[in-house]
């Protein structure tokens, strides 16, 4: 029974995290060619003009900022798991923990480097925003 909640919450972490990764994937692309085909004309008012050009930006930011968490959480579980195993076990071997415990932390490694994504797409994005919001004043500034 240890085995498949282990197998069910592996796959279920491991589906969150390809989750947020497509989704991230998705709106940076979505951002991406909206900005690149945005005409800063049709925008007379900044909050307008902001409002637009931000939209979806919050998501990314906020998977960036939860997705070592979940890995973290993951982790957690996949450890407990371990530890369970080794109190039932009659046995102790070594490389069962070891094995146990190297693929909680799997988890973890997934959940950074889907933060990292996510933070570098932000930040490009955001930085677009920035140059974007720039030309729009000295459109209209005169």
């Amino acid at each position: 029974m240890i085995d498949t909640l282990k197998m069910y919450i592996e796959y279920s972490i491991l589906g969150v995290l390809a989750l947020m990764s497509f989704l991230t994937l998705w709106f940076a692309l979505e951002r991406y060619f909206y900005l690149s085909n945005i005409s800063l004309n049709d925008f007379p008012k900044k909050g307008a003009l902001e409002n637009s050009l931000t939209n979806n930006l919050t998501i990314i930011s906020t998977i960036a900022s939860n997705a070592p968490y979940v890995g973290l959480f993951g982790t957690v579980c996949g450890i407990m798991i371990t530890f369970y195993k080794m109190s039932a076990s009659s046995n102790f071997e070594t490389n069962v923990v070891m094995m146990g415990l190297a693929l909680a932390l799997k988890a973890t490694a997934v959940g950074i480097l889907v933060a990292i994504f996510a933070t570098m797409v932000y930040n490009g994005l955001a930085r677009k925003v920035e140059v974007l919001m720039t030309k729009w004043e000295d459109i209209y500034a005169n």
